[in-house]
């Protein structure tokens, strides 16, 4: 966005007018004065611009525009606002992940990964995003995170971060997630977080996007 801003050296007293006479009149010439200066300013910006909200026009150059507020006495500054996107990296989210198969899924001390019909302080996962777009998923109770082997098979897994806990979150059509390991693939496929119908879990090879038993809601712990 640009911004024209005065020197706030301008804002001393000037004589409104010049000593000099005319060459024939004999009158006295009036010089412009810093609040004449000051709208002639905002005017060219407004006209440049060619928008209310003061954003450079796409044909204007910020060279020309610069030398022509240097030339009128204006300071100019050119300036981008920036956008923060803290929640995509290091956000951290309590939540039981229930999946549209309607079990809770959840990692026991042994490191055992299942689902429960039932809500317990054992199906209580913390959702940390490690990057944007990859989360690492641990359960609270036992610490254990979220992991998927070479083959598929989920379990519990003790390492912080273990590049077999990362796992791609995405938001499917139908407003549930869907979780695919980061690190394997099978036969070039990704591979998936999922339970079955009656609450084991599927090897990631056999499971694909479109199956309700890979598709989790993020619920808010009650």
């Amino acid at each position: 966005m640009c911004r024209w801003t005065t020197s706030a050296a301008h804002f001393s007293p000037e004589p409104a007018l010049s000593t000099a006479a005319g060459p024939s009149s004999g009158q006295l010439s009036p010089l412009p004065s810093a609040a004449s200066l000051c709208l002639a300013c905002l005017t060219l910006l407004v006209l440049s611009a060619g928008t209310a909200t003061g954003a450079c026009a796409p044909g204007v150059r910020h060279e020309s525009v610069q030398g022509l507020a240097t030339a009128i006495n204006c300071s100019w500054t050119l300036e981008r606002h920036t956008r923060s996107y803290n929640h995509l990296e290091g956000d951290v989210r309590l939540r039981r992940l229930y999946s549209a198969n309607k079990f809770f899924l959840c990692i026991d001390k042994t490191g055992k990964v299942d689902g429960t019909r039932r809500k317990n302080y054992a199906d209580l996962m913390e959702i940390r995003s490690v990057s944007v777009g990859v989360v690492a998923i641990k359960s609270v109770s036992t610490g254990l995170y979220l992991a998927m082997s070479k083959k598929g098979t989920l379990f519990g897994s003790q390492v912080k971060y273990n590049p077999s806990c990362r796992f791609k979150e995405r938001i499917e059509e139908n407003g549930y997630n869907t979780y695919a390991s980061l690190r394997w693939k099978h036969g070039g496929r990704q591979m998936f977080v999922s339970l079955n119908g009656r609450g084991k879990p599927r090897r990631g090879h056999k499971a694909r996007r479109r199956h309700p038993s890979t598709h989790f809601l993020p619920m808010l712990p009650s």
